[in-house]
């Protein structure tokens, strides 16, 4: 089963779930209470927190749910925060930061490759916890419309329409929708 976030993010060959990690939680687990898929492939935007250029396109089987506090000291959590599916789907060792926040400190952000993580999406965390809960493998295939940084807002209105017509291109090419 392919898999979207929503709202502006949505594909005619993709369910809708949900924006942040709480929407797609819960309506991504109410799916797989109903009618659990056999897996789950997870399509969508993602910012770059430097190392990948507007319009890349990012393959990942890996998340983790780091908040920017723990980048500064202010926080910690007792939380299992990185999370890994076991399949073949994806080939990309980058992993996938999910917040409900969209982060815009790019200073602060560079620190986030230090730990291996590469791009953020709101809702791929939660998308690996579901999908490791009811033991569907998943992977997650973006596209970066902006940076990380002041500008990521406009960066990403202003590059959607064109990003998700590459991603919806690189999916045809790979044979994975028609």
């Amino acid at each position: 089963m392919i898999i979207c976030a929503g709202r502006n993010e949505i594909f005619p060959f993709a369910h809708p779930i949900g924006v942040g990690l709480i929407e797609s939680t819960i309506n991504l687990t109410r799916m797989c209470l109903f009618d659990k898929p056999d897996f789950l492939l997870f399509v969508g935007s993602a910012g770059s927190y430097g190392n990948h250029k507007i319009f890349d396109i990012i393959e990942s089987k890996r998340a983790s749910n780091i908040e920017l506090a723990f980048l500064t000291q202010s926080a910690y959590t007792p939380l299992d925060n990185v999370l890994e599916s076991e399949n073949k789907f994806a080939r990309n060792d980058t992993i996938v930061n999910s917040s409900n926040y969209i982060s815009t400190n790019e200073k602060l952000c560079k620190e986030f490759l230090d730990y291996g993580v590469g791009i953020e999406n709101m809702e791929f965390f939660s998308i690996l916890s579901v999908a490791k809960e009811f033991e569907i493998p998943v992977a997650g295939i973006f596209v970066i419309t902006n940076h990380t940084n002041e500008t990521a807002h406009e960066d990403f209105i202003k590059n959607h329409k064109e990003a998700m017509d590459k991603l919806t291109k690189y999916l045809v090419d790979k044979n994975i929708i028609k």
